[in-house]
């Protein structure tokens, strides 16, 4: 499909989810990272606990913390 058609069924309201290749997509500055922390073992200790208590990952509460913070100071 050229770009003006998908452009047009785009513009037109037009499901255009068939023609995307979910696979690919990227959210520009979304990119991931990876980083090695070091944290004393009573943290590790209270961010499971927190983690387990919400029922997440304690990656996700450490991703969702660390989020909340830096958006407090921008």
């Amino acid at each position: 499909m050229k770009a003006e058609e998908f452009d047009e069924k785009f513009d037109s309201g037009e499901d255009i989810t068939p023609y995307l290749d979910m696979n690919t997509i990227r959210r520009p500055g979304y990119e991931q990272r990876r980083v090695n922390v070091d944290f004393p073992a009573w943290v590790i200790e209270a961010l499971d606990r927190e983690a387990a208590r919400i029922g997440v990952t304690r990656q996700s509460i450490i991703k969702v913390w660390i989020a909340e913070r830096l958006e407090q100071h921008s």
